[in-house]
């Protein structure tokens, strides 16, 4: 065993690994909460701050781009300062530019602490899941993955009705401040209940972690930071159209490319892409990002839907989403009981039926449909999610040895992180797409030899002259209704094409599922730990 293995060798001295879990979950609930929690609110800070709502996206790039960052980072950091210490860190970091966030007195110096915010939560998530992983033993893991879900999988849910109920009711600033108090508290638990990290065992370990790959890190800056910047921009500026993406995509994919040659040659690397020679966790990998694309792509369609042609509120909206994030909470605890009795993979394809299912289910929604209909389809699409994120996570360490953890969660995270970009820059491009055909193709049924649209368009003049218009006028007012209604007919069919291609993916990565190396049972024969 080498000595950089050595210090994780056995697991960490047990004091209760519930309240662990506990501990653990409150600082991964606070930080992946804002990810999600600003979005509603921000109209109210690009009008507090006198900024543009295009430039106070930056609010949320920002976050991304420095969370997407230090995600891959937190094993070597770990490594280096030791885990324990890194977490105290990454949550004083946290908490403090939270603070700062809320004081902030203009759009610059909110998105330079949104930037601090984002790089102390990026190290929080994997560190947090490593330490469940290692307070656990292999056969309960599956329960600690449950808790850990609560946080990752219910805060995104939560977080825009959280965020509409302050800002509306407060100021968007106390969507910052609401982070400190929870900061001081996971804090104080940190320092009783997280035993520190054992002393390396040589100095050569210790040297051995203080290695910097200076040029690994600047590609991983770079990669990472215009991959997130194309994926929020792309939209926007058209694409590749636009010479800045264009270049944007460029950089990205050629400091990207290079990182994978450095990191695969390099006697220190800075993140571990070595992990990927393991089958399970590289399809395990690719899962997280299937399910951060799905997850938060539907996250942001059905407020969006609700809100644009339904006549809902950003709080009502919210309140339509809150019984699937309440569902998702109660069965987690469960699918976390039901990992210890069937195998991990069957779990997974029950959630990808399930979560198939109720997003085929959002897809025949129509115009007239009720909150009912919304609410229920909804709540079948997240009990999928339930026995998703937890048995995914499980497989995904079933081969990976204790010193490895830290890196492994990183990537893991990463690769959600960056599925909830992609998942959020595809469902936008796709509705104004597939909205544009649509309305081409009722567009093209709309002329003068269509019997039926003759017939409502004499019906509308009609209407419009005994309300008093002369007849040019209610002729125009005719065109303007019917108009009005196909696009919002266009606009809500391409919602509808969206939650079925959704739906179409979970189907499709089901098979992965049959190529995974099942874990053996209980006794001599469990995956080496070392």
């Amino acid at each position: 065993m080498n000595t950089a293995t050595a210090e994780y060798a056995h697991p960490l001295p047990q004091i209760n690994p519930w309240l662990i879990a506990a501990t653990v979950m409150l600082a991964t609930f606070m930080e992946v909460l804002d990810t999600s929690v600003a979005n509603v609110s921000l109209p109210h800070i690009a009008g507090s701050l006198s900024a543009g709502i295009d430039e106070s996206t930056w609010v949320l790039t920002s976050y991304l781009v420095s969370n997407a960052i230090v995600l891959p980072l937190s094993g070597w950091f770990s490594e280096i300062f030791g885990r324990k210490r890194f977490f105290i860190a990454c949550v004083v970091i946290f908490t403090i530019s939270s603070l700062l966030c809320g004081l902030a007195p203009s759009l610059p110096v909110l998105v330079i602490c949104r930037v601090i915010q984002g790089a102390g939560g990026g190290g929080m998530q994997p560190t947090s899941q490593a330490i469940l992983v290692d307070s656990f033993p292999r056969e309960k893991q599956g329960m600690a993955m449950a808790i850990y879900g609560m946080g990752v999988v219910v805060a995104p849910t939560i977080g825009p009705t959280l965020g509409g109920w302050i800002t509306d009711n407060y100021s968007w600033r106390w969507i910052f401040w609401l982070n400190v108090p929870i900061g001081i508290i996971s804090v104080a638990m940190i320092l009783l209940l997280i035993v520190g990290d054992r002393t390396k065992s040589s100095a050569n370990a210790k040297s051995k972690g203080w290695k910097i790959d200076f040029l690994g890190l600047g590609f991983l800056g770079l990669g990472l930071g215009f991959l997130q910047v194309v994926l929020d921009k792309g939209e926007r500026d058209d694409w590749l159209s636009s010479p800045f993406i264009l270049w944007s995509t460029v950089v990205a994919a050629s400091a990207l490319i290079a990182l994978v040659i450095r990191e695969m040659t390099t006697e220190h690397p800075v993140i571990e892409l070595r992990l990927f020679k393991d089958r399970n966790f590289a399809i395990s990998t690719f899962m997280m990002y299937v399910l951060g694309v799905v997850l938060y792509g539907t996250t942001l369609l059905l407020p969006i839907l609700l809100q644009t042609l339904m006549g809902y509120s950003a709080m009502q909206s919210g309140m339509v989403l809150l019984p699937g994030g309440i569902i998702l909470l109660m069965i987690l605890p469960f699918v976390g009981w039901l990992l210890g009795r069937v195998e991990h993979r069957w779990v997974v394809v029950a959630g990808l039926l399930i979560m198939s299912a109720g997003l085929y289910g959002l897809s025949h929604l129509d115009l007239d449909a009720g909150a009912r209909a919304a609410v229920y389809d909804w709540m079948i699409s997240r009990t999928g999610t339930a026995f998703l994120f937890v048995p995914i996570n499980v497989m995904a360490f079933y081969f990976v040895p204790r010193g490895k953890m830290d890196n492994a969660s990183g990537l893991i995270n990463l690769a959600r992180n960056i599925g909830a970009s992609t998942g959020i820059s595809f469902v936008t491009t796709m509705l104004d797409r597939r909205q544009q055909f649509h309305q081409n193709v009722m567009v093209h049924n709309m002329q003068r030899g269509n019997s039926r649209f003759q017939a409502t368009m004499e019906h509308l003049t009609h209407l419009f002259a005994r309300r008093g218009s002369d007849a040019a006028h209610a002729a125009s007012q005719a065109h303007a209704m019917v108009y009005q209604g196909l696009q919002r007919q266009a606009s809500m069919l391409s919602f509808v094409d969206n939650f079925r291609i959704m739906s179409i993916i979970c189907l499709c990565v089901i098979p992965l599922m049959f190529i995974m190396k099942a874990r053996k049972s209980k006794g001599g024969d469990a995956p080496p730990m070392h």
